[in-house]
């Protein structure tokens, strides 16, 4: 399998980045930080940063950033990427200390989305532990899962879906095919996981949309976190773009809310982890067996 261990964090172009930080601070529960060029870092436990926004007039994902666990691992993968004929490019020392990494080289899949491979995140000091003021079960899910996943809209679903499993070496672990999710349209989805077993850090499906992707994902540990943020959206006019619902294939109960750059954010609870041993992999025929529905305003 893959060197790559999980989806370490997450890069956003963004044109309103006051509108993002208090989005992660007051509606999300995460921890904000501004960089020296105006960035902004975006903390969901003790790594310096999951999510990083940088200002563009873009606002989609613009980096998906895959942790390996040690430099010798990352340099034999980049070599094997090479020698698959994919173009990898070490970054500068520059780039490294923006990502606060020790090791980084980066490609660009068939979608024109930059990945990022790397090793030695940088976590925060003991005096900046992670404490949200506003979660109240423990926080998100993240650690060896990685920050959550991303919803790729790709504009030829076969060739990423073959960018990731023959070029990067991650596992499919199972498909989704809904029949007129939309009024004629079909859906269809392919769901990638990466070494650790979080069920998938990416998805691929073509979707009626401008962006690149359909949405970002981040997990809390809690379900009462999920409802806290519902709220939180609501109450604030967040338009919930997928009511509280759930999934068939990674059994997340989530609900979706239109992040200040207009793609969605999933917010959830409860996801398996996969165990290789004993996993099939299987085809369902639906996006979600309750809820999810689309524009429900209060969520439910």
């Amino acid at each position: 399998m893959s060197p790559i261990s999980n989806l370490g964090y997450m890069c956003i172009a963004a044109s309103d980045l006051d509108a993002w930080e208090h989005f992660a601070s007051a509606i999300l529960g995460g921890i904000c930080h501004r960089t020296a060029d105006g960035g902004l870092l975006i903390r969901l436990d003790e790594l310096e940063y999951r999510l990083q926004i940088f200002r563009s007039d873009d606002d989609d994902l613009a980096v998906a950033g895959w942790a390996v666990d040690s430099v010798r691992e990352l340099e034999d993968f980049v070599t094997s990427l090479r020698v698959k004929g994919l173009a990898v490019h070490e970054c500068s020392a520059q780039e490294r200390d923006a990502r606060m990494v020790e090791c980084l080289y980066w490609c660009v899949d068939p979608d024109g989305l930059r990945h990022e491979f790397f090793t030695g995140a940088r976590h925060a000091t003991m005096a900046r532990a992670f404490a949200s003021r506003l979660l109240v079960g423990g926080g998100f899910e993240t650690g060896r899962l990685g920050v959550g996943h991303y919803l790729q809209n790709a504009r030829n679903p076969a060739d990423t879906v073959a960018f990731y499993e023959q070029m990067l070496d991650l596992k499919v672990s199972d498909y989704i095919k809904e029949k007129d999710y939309l009024p004629g349209v079909d859906v269809e989805g392919t769901f990638i996981r990466a070494r650790t077993g979080r069920h998938h850090s990416v998805a691929v499906t073509a979707m009626p949309t401008p962006k690149r992707v359909h949405h970002i994902m981040v997990q809390f540990k809690s379900l009462e976190d999920v409802g806290l943020c519902l709220d939180r959206c609501v109450d604030a006019g967040i338009p919930i773009e997928h009511s509280l619902g759930h999934h068939p294939n990674d059994r997340m109960t989530s609900f979706y809310a239109r992040t200040p750059s207009g793609f969605s954010i999933e917010c959830g609870w409860g996801a398996i982890v996969v165990d290789d041993r004993d996993w099939e992999i299987k085809t369902y025929s639906e996006l979600s067996s309750w809820g999810h529905r689309m524009g429900a305003q209060s969520g439910l």
